[in-house]
């Protein structure tokens, strides 16, 4: 049996929005458009937007015409639990991000990758959001944390901080996708929450305190991660990597410290083997950070 064109006009937009392509607020094409589109009948293309109103997806706003409805952030179960059908997806969905970023995964790549219909993922994944969180969750899964005890306060702020780095370093998208104002209720990324404040605890900082020690520590991996993917972005544009493309970008900054006002970075625009290292660069803040820490707890 066909489906109804509204059914089909239905899809399409359903699938819009959850590809994030029509964000909340945005705009949705109106019943003349849809029409134009389509070559439907306006009947039709009504009964297309009121299905999504009856589903919650858009909303009428006076004077402005139908628009994306705010969406609730909860994750939906399978978003916790994914399946064998599940897995696939999520599976393709990190091989593109990881090869060409977080912003060319999409719902409608990712089917288009395994060979079927946008909207037969939905079966399996609830919406763009919730393949996010199972990508973000199968990302620092890779990477268990150790069962045991740490020996101290400063080998478990360690070990977290590097696992994470690692993690970081295998899917450069992956800082991105984190937030730290909003953090994504994930278990393998809990599990780092879990295991610091375990090593935290008994040592003289209040919950609050300790609970500010992981933030500042996930902060910094995370500071320094959003690097990667866009470093990453850039060599592609530019067909340089970084090395090459500060050597060829040197005359300009030294031309900046020809008059003398910045003499000490004069000296670093003069070296000839500066290696710009975002590992090196991890390393150093982070035993910095460790050195603060360990001075702090030993003497309050």
């Amino acid at each position: 049996m066909t489906e109804p064109a509204s059914a089909r006009i239905a899809a399409d937009l359903r699938a819009r929005i959850s590809d994030g392509e029509l964000a909340p607020g945005d705009r949705v094409p109106s019943t003349r458009e849809l029409t134009r589109r389509f070559g439907v009948a306006m009947a039709t293309a009504t009964k297309a937007l009121t299905t999504l109103r009856q589903e919650g997806l858009v909303r009428s706003v006076r004077g402005v015409g139908t628009v994306v409805a705010e969406r609730s952030r909860t994750p939906h179960p399978r978003a916790t639990a994914p399946g064998p059908a599940a897995d696939r997806i999520v599976d393709t969905a990190i091989r593109i991000a990881d090869a060409e970023g977080l912003a060319t995964m999409s719902m409608r790549r990712v089917g288009a990758e395994l060979g079927i219909a946008t909207m037969s993922l939905y079966q399996h994944v609830a919406s763009k959001d919730d393949l996010l969180l199972m990508m973000i969750d199968r990302a620092f899964g890779e990477e268990l944390l150790p069962a045991g005890p740490p020996e101290s306060a400063r080998a478990a702020l360690g070990t977290s901080a590097r696992t994470q780095w690692s993690c970081y370093r295998r899917h450069p998208w992956l800082a991105q996708a984190m937030s730290l104002t909003r953090p994504q209720p994930v278990a393998s990324v809990l599990a780092h929450t879990e295991y610091v404040l375990t090593a935290l605890d008994g040592l003289g900082l209040d919950t609050t305190e300790a609970f500010n020690v992981q933030i500042m520590l996930v902060s910094y991996v995370r500071g320094i991660a959003i690097n990667l993917e866009t470093e990453a972005q850039a060599e592609a544009e530019s067909g340089m990597d970084n090395d090459e493309w500060i050597r060829a970008h040197t005359d300009p900054l030294k031309s900046l410290t020809a008059g003398g006002n910045f003499p000490m970075f004069e000296r670093v625009t003069a070296l000839d083997d500066f290696d710009f290292d975002l590992d090196a660069l991890f390393e150093l803040g982070l035993t910095s950070i460790l050195d603060g820490l360990t001075t702090r707890l030993t003497h309050p």
